[in-house]
């Protein structure tokens, strides 16, 4: 009787999600730079604005639409470990390895301090810094739960992350070229200095496209999977932070409205990350094909999709925009640092 309950309550937000992000990813598949959750957001957002006169369509769906921007968000991620051979990664990316440590403790160090300077929430500088580090979009799905942020920091971490992609996308073929550099090097650069795996995509795509016989989408590919990885010692690194936060609250009886001494684990760590990595193992002791995971993570971006969809529908645009100048200028800074860490390391090594 509770599964019929939750169903009933449950059914319409969900499909709400669905009906949105169908659209949403047709359209991500034909501008593979923007992506299907940029064009979800976008979507919620409009209909949410155009449905805002309707208050009985919010109530309605609220219940799902909660459910999908976070349930189905971990899900998400925890399908997304199906796509991470650990052993392949290690093996090919391992000579990228030092670049990609040197860009994400970099952004991450970025977005800290500009948090300091310039009293950028919390949350927000979490997720910008580490979309911006990371993976983009995942990299913001993973986090976002573990840190407990609302659909709007979401939404706005997104939207950073989504302006500087297009910039990379755009931009940097074209000054790969003017550099000089080799097919191998921008294939580097591309894996450790542009944010999302779609973004990552097109800027090596079109470096292909300039120069015949290049094969720098492939090595940009596995560089990019290599700074993936990165998602689980940050996460959990994230996830035990919050842990001992909320044991010395419950200590202190602050915070969460429990009595002094009461701790309960379950409610606070995000367990889901721990699935993720386990699948991360199994794909790996497995040597799962490309004809079982392929499928999986399809359905985990297309769930990514959905979630960001529900997140859109749950935002109010009007405060997205009047509190975007920092976050945008923080994803700026973040952006230009890792450019310029990530060229500078290559040319140390003597890569390019």
């Amino acid at each position: 009787m509770e599964l019929i309950k939750d169903f009933k309550d449950l059914w319409r937000g969900v499909a709400l999600a669905l009906v949105i992000a169908v659209p949403a990813w047709l359209l991500g598949k034909q501008f593979e730079v923007i992506g299907g959750p940029v064009f979800a957001i976008l979507i919620g957002m409009v209909l949410a604005t155009l449905l805002r006169r309707r208050p009985g369509v919010a109530e309605a769906t609220s219940a799902g639409i909660k459910y999908t921007s976070k349930k189905i968000l971990q899900y998400a991620v925890i399908l997304l470990g199906f796509g991470l051979n650990l052993g392949e990664i290690a093996k090919v990316g391992a000579k990228s390895l030092p670049i990609i440590v040197a860009t994400i403790t970099t952004s991450l160090v970025v977005s800290y301090v500009l948090h300091r300077a310039m009293k950028v929430p919390t949350k927000i500088s979490t997720l910008v810094g580490v979309g911006s580090s990371i993976c983009g979009g995942s990299a913001i799905a993973a986090t976002a739960p573990v840190i407990d942020a609302d659909d709007e920091e979401i939404a706005q971490a997104i939207s950073v992350i989504f302006l500087f992609n297009i910039l990379a996308a755009l931009i940097f073929p074209t000054l790969g070229s003017m550099l000089g550099m080799t097919n191998e090097g921008f294939g580097l650069f591309a894996g450790t200095a542009v944010n999302d795996t779609s973004s990552v995509t097109a800027a090596a795509a079109a470096w292909d496209g300039m120069h015949p016989g290049s094969n720098a989408l492939d090595h940009a590919t596995i560089v990019k999977l290599t700074r993936t990885l990165a998602i689980i010692p940050i996460t959990l690194g994230l996830a035990f932070l919050q842990v001992r936060k909320a044991k010395r609250a419950a200590e202190a009886g602050e915070g969460t409205g429990q009595a002094a001494g009461t701790f309960d684990i379950k409610k606070i760590f995000p367990f889901f990350i721990l699935f993720f990595v386990l699948a991360s193992i199994i794909t790996t002791v497995f040597a799962l094909p490309v004809a079982v995971t392929a499928p999986i993570k399809t359905l985990s971006k297309f769930f990514i999709v959905m979630a960001m969809a529900a997140i859109g529908f749950n935002t109010d645009v009007v405060k997205l925009v009047k509190t975007g100048g920092k976050p945008i200028f923080m994803g700026l800074c973040c952006w230009i640092a890792i450019t310029l860490v990530s060229l500078g390391m290559q040319s140390m090594l003597g890569i390019w």
